[in-house]
C-alpha cells in the first residue's frame, strides 16, 4: 500500500491527514554542492515537499549507454538529501518534461527519427522508454516513501492533454512504473481546462492541474473533471521564463502570495513552479517555436522564490506568511543572502581563433552518417543535419569551396537549424537565422575554388508542441546561383565536456580586434570562493566556461546581461575564464560582480 494515498477531498500520509505544500527544484539546474543549501532553505520556507522532473536525455545520452548518475545528474544523491532534510519528493519521470529543457527532456537519437510517432503507442518509442526505465528504477526504489524514501508520488507523463488523447499508451506509462515496483501514487498533471483534462487523465489515477492565476475557476474545473478526490495544483506558476530578445518576466510578490492564499484556503494543495529555477547549464536550454523559433535563455531564475543564486528573494518571504496561516513554519530565521565575490576584472590575453582549428576540436560524436565508428569530422557529398553526425548540440562547422566566383546569392534549401554564420575565404559575409526563416544570403565570392564555410549553432531544442525534434545544421543543399555546392567536410564541435578545451591552442593576443570566432582565455585570482555573475560589456555572442564548468550561453541580444557562476566552480587562487566569441569584442576584458543583471523587465 502506497505511503500516500486520497480520500474524498484530501491526502493522507501514513494514514493521516496531509496536505501537500511543495515547491519546484529541479537538481539538473543546480550545482550539486548547492543541494543541501538550497533543500534545506526550502524546508525554512514552510515546504514540507520538493519536486523535480527527471531527464531522460541526461541520464541516457546514448541509447546503448550505461545511466548517467554522478555530478549534477546524481538523482539518488538529492533524494537523499532531501530525506535528510525531512522533505518529501513528488519525482516527474516523463518521458516528456516540457520544462523549457532541450527537447523536452526527450534525447536527440530517439527524436531525430522522423518515423517514430513521439509519446505514443509506438513501439519504437515505447520501447526505448522500457529500456531507459529497466536503467532508472532499480537506482531510485531504494529512495520511494514503501522502502522508507522521501518519494510519496510519481507522475505519470506530462501535461499529455496538450499534446495527444492515447489513452493506451498513458496506461503503457502506468504499467511501466508499477511494473518495475512503484508503489507510490501515481498522478497525471495537465492544464486546468476541461479539454486538456480530458486527454491527459488516466482512470484510477489522480489528476491535477497546473495554472498561475484564476485560483477559483481553475480549482472548479478540476473538481468538475474529478468529482472527488484531492485537488492539487501541481504548478502553480509564480514568475516565468525569457526567450532571448524579450524581456525580463517578473509577477509582483503580493499578486502571487495572494494566489497562494486563495489556493490554500481552498483546501488544495500546492507545488510552487519555481521554488528555486537555477541555471539552463551549457546547451540544455530549450526553445519555444509558435510562429517562430524562439530559444530560451541560459538563466532559469524564473523570479521564483529562491534567486538564481539561491538567495531568499521577495516571493521567499511573502510566501512564507502565507504558509504560516495553513501550516507550521519552522521558528529557525530566514537565511541571508550568501556572500559574493568581490568586484574582480578579468583581462582575456590569449586568443585561439576557432575555425583555422576546428579539425582539432572536433570531438568523436555518437555516430556517422555511414557506419558506427565514432569518428570527429565527416565528408559527405550534401552537407547533413546535426543528427546524422550524431551530435546533440554545440556546432558543426560546414566546409566546402566554390567552383566559380563573383556576385551571387546562397540558398540554404531548408533553411537552418538553428543560426548560422557565412564565412568566404575567412571573412565573415552574414549570418541567417530559423528565427527570421532565413534561407539566401548576397554574397562575393572572389574567385573559383574560394573557401565556403558555415558555422551552425544549435540554440536548443524546441520543449513544446508538434516541433520536438526538428533538426539542427544544415537542412538541405546549398547552392550559389542555382549550383548545387557538393563535397563537404563537416566538422562537429561538441564542446561538452571537461576535457573539451584542452586542444584549443591558445597564444598572446595582439592588438588586432577582428570579427572572427576566437576562444578567449584569461585567469584571475580568488581569496575564498564565492558566488559570482560574469559580466561581459563589450561582448557580442558566445558560450563561457570558468575551470572547466561550461556556464552556457551569452548574447548581447538580452535580456540576460550576466552569467551567474556557481561558488563551488571556483578555487583559492588562479582560476581560468574561457569565452568562445562568435563575432567580436571592442575589448579583453570581462567582469565578476556581486550584482546579477537578467535585463529590463516585462512592463
Amino acid at each position: 500500500m502506497p505511503a500516500l494515498t486520497t480520500t474524498s477531498d484530501g491526502f493522507l500520509l501514513d494514514g493521516e491527514p496531509f496536505r501537500i505544500i511543495s515547491g519546484a527544484m529541479h537538481y539538473f539546474r543546480v550545482h550539486p554542492d548547492q543541494w543541501a543549501d538550497r533543500l534545506r532553505k526550502a524546508r525554512l520556507m514552510g515546504l514540507n515537499t520538493v519536486e523535480t522532473y527527471v531527464p531522460w536525455n541526461l541520464h541516457q545520452p546514448d541509447p546503448d549507454s550505461d545511466l548517467v548518475l554522478d555530478g549534477i545528474l546524481d538523482l539518488p544523491r538529492y533524494l537523499s538529501l532531501a530525506h535528510a532534510e525531512g522533505l518529501h519528493v513528488l519525482l516527474r519521470p516523463g518521458p516528456y518534461i516540457c520544462a523549457e529543457w532541450d527537447g523536452g527532456g526527450l534525447p536527440s537519437w530517439l527524436t531525430a527519427d522522423s518515423g517514430i510517432r513521439l509519446r505514443s503507442s509506438d513501439p519504437r518509442f515505447t520501447d526505448a522508454f522500457d529500456r531507459y526505465l529497466d536503467l532508472l528504477l532499480p537506482p531510485l526504489l531504494p529512495h520511494m516513501a514503501a522502502s522508507g524514501g522521501p518519494v510519496i508520488a510519481v507522475q505519470v507523463e506530462n501535461e499529455y492533454g496538450a499534446y495527444g488523447d492515447d489513452t493506451a499508451y498513458l496506461k503503457h506509462v502506468e504499467q511501466g512504473l508499477r511494473s518495475r515496483g512503484v508503489e507510490e501514487l501515481l498522478f497525471t498533471c495537465d492544464q486546468a481546462n476541461p479539454e486538456h483534462l480530458a486527454a491527459g487523465s488516466l482512470p484510477g489515477t489522480l489528476a491535477t492541474g497546473t495554472f498561475g492565476s484564476k485560483v477559483a475557476q481553475s480549482l472548479e474545473r478540476l473538481r468538475a473533471h474529478q468529482s472527488e478526490g484531492p485537488l492539487m495544483c501541481m504548478e502553480f506558476w509564480i514568475g516565468w521564463f525569457d526567450h532571448w530578445g524579450e524581456p525580463h518576466h517578473v509577477r509582483d510578490a503580493a499578486d502571487a502570495a495572494a494566489d497562494l492564499d486563495r489556493l490554500l484556503s481552498a483546501g488544495a494543495s500546492v507545488n510552487i513552479y519555481m521554488f528555486h529555477g537555477g541555471t539552463n547549464f551549457a546547451f540544455t536550454n530549450g526553445a519555444n517555436h509558435d510562429h517562430a523559433y524562439s530559444p530560451t535563455v541560459t538563466s532559469y531564475d524564473y523570479d521564483a522564490a529562491l534567486t538564481e543564486s539561491g538567495d531568499p528573494g521577495p516571493k521567499y518571504h511573502a510566501f512564507r506568511e502565507v504558509i504560516a496561516r495553513h501550516a507550521p513554519v519552522p521558528e529557525e530565521p530566514v537565511p541571508a543572502p550568501a556572500a559574493k565575490l568581490p568586484p574582480t576584472a578579468v583581462v582575456l590575453d590569449r586568443r585561439a581563433p576557432l575555425l583555422p582549428h576546428a579539425h582539432a576540436l572536433s570531438g568523436p560524436v555518437r555516430g556517422t552518417v555511414r557506419d558506427d565508428v565514432r569518428r570527429p569530422v565527416q565528408r559527405t557529398e550534401d552537407p547533413v543535419t546535426m543528427d546524422e553526425l550524431g551530435l546533440r548540440s554545440g556546432y558543426v562547422l560546414y566546409r566546402t569551396t566554390v567552383p566559380r566566383g563573383g556576385d551571387g546569392l546562397l540558398h540554404f534549401t531548408g533553411g537552418v537549424g538553428d543560426r548560422a554564420q557565412v564565412f568566404v575565404d575567412g571573412a565573415p559575409v552574414g549570418v541567417l537565422e530559423r528565427e527570421r526563416h532565413d534561407e539566401s544570403l548576397p554574397v562575393r565570392v572572389p574567385g573559383p575554388g574560394a573557401t565556403l564555410e558555415v558555422l551552425v549553432e544549435n540554440m536548443g531544442g524546441v520543449n513544446y508542441g508538434p516541433r520536438i525534434g526538428a533538426p539542427k545544421g544544415l537542412l538541405g543543399p546549398v547552392t550559389f546561383n542555382g549550383t548545387a555546392l557538393h563535397g563537404w567536410y563537416c566538422h562537429p564541435l561538441p564542446l561538452d565536456g571537461p576535457d573539451s578545451l584542452k586542444a584549443v591552442p591558445f597564444a598572446p593576443s595582439d592588438a588586432t580586434i577582428d570579427s572572427v570566432p576566437a576562444f578567449h582565455h584569461g585567469t584571475f585570482d580568488v581569496r575564498t570562493p564565492a558566488d559570482t555573475f560574469l559580466s561581459l560589456p563589450g561582448w557580442t555572442k558566445g558560450q563561457a566556461w570558468v575551470n572547466g564548468f561550461h556556464l552556457g550561453r551569452y548574447w548581447n541580444r538580452g535580456p540576460q546581461r550576466t552569467l551567474y557562476v556557481p561558488a563551488p566552480v571556483l578555487r583559492p587562487g588562479t582560476n581560468e575564464l574561457v569565452l568562445l566569441e562568435l563575432h567580436a569584442t571592442t575589448g579583453t576584458r570581462a567582469l565578476l560582480t556581486d550584482v546579477p543583471d537578467l535585463g529590463p523587465v516585462q512592463p
